[in-house]
């Protein structure tokens, strides 16, 4: 059996890094990309070579126009054919009204939407070889906007329509899905408060939060079900039948 190889871009840890562990244990070769999380992603990268000789590669890159056209070579520097390309990593902060500055409107929309579009462009190829499928992650807050998050609830929406524009354009020759999720980490730099957090918490019927574990199932269930094009699957604990 020839390899299956997955892109995922942020895979160093969270969301992308599990989803990193799922696919490889389903038989997938992981080419991950990374940005600053060097020494999570080359630990990352060892555990899996260990599991399974050469099946995990790594690329380092600031996602962004510039750096795009690397990142595709080196892509195609170990495969022309994709199975899976998870359009994982984000960038995500406030940007109040009030505050808000060009600069932050460009960042989010060159990470959170620029790029995602431009390297499925470049990889359709790939994908259409290997009549493979695209994953993005989008977020809940794609039809709720949330707030003091205008920008970055603007750039998952528009992924989410960007989505369903190619599941529904690509035909039979490349599924594309996304997965939103709802409370299943803090972020990064914890500063939100305990009332914060037990005001979110109310919002979700289970009372708790997910896992990442969660996420990675989900996209590990789209890649091996072929019948499912143009769907967006939530995985919130139910937290969007809040009203």
């Amino acid at each position: 059996m020839s390899k299956q190889f997955a892109l995922i871009t942020g895979g160093a840890h969270r969301i992308g890094a599990a989803t990193a562990q799922t696919l490889h244990q389903a038989g997938y070769d992981i080419l991950l990309h990374y940005g600053k999380s060097e020494e999570a992603a080359k630990t990352l990268q060892a555990r899996l070579n260990e599991e399974r000789s050469n099946s995990c590669h790594v690329y380092s890159a600031q996602l962004n126009m510039g750096s795009l056209p690397e990142l595709i070579t080196w892509v195609n520097s170990i495969t022309d054919e994709l199975a899976v390309l998870v359009n994982n990593a984000s960038a995500f902060y406030p940007t109040p009204w009030e505050s808000a500055s060009p600069e932050q409107w460009q960042q989010l929309m060159t990470v959170n939407l620029q790029v995602p579009f431009f390297l499925t462009q470049a990889l359709l190829p790939n994908l259409k070889r290997a009549k493979g499928n695209i994953i993005n992650l989008i977020d809940i807050h794609a039809e709720r906007s949330l707030e003091e998050h205008p920008i970055y609830s603007a750039t998952k929406a528009a992924l989410k329509s960007l989505t369903l524009s190619l599941a529904k354009d690509m035909g039979n020759k490349v599924r594309a899905n996304g997965v939103s999720p709802g409370a299943i980490l803090w972020p990064e730099k914890d500063d939100v408060s305990d009332a914060v957090k037990e005001e979110i918490l109310n919002k979700v019927p289970m009372q708790r939060l997910g896992d990442v574990r969660n996420i990675a199932q989900t996209i590990l269930f789209l890649c091996e079900n072929d019948y499912i094009n143009g769907q967006i699957i939530n995985v919130d604990g139910g937290r969007t039948v809040h009203s």
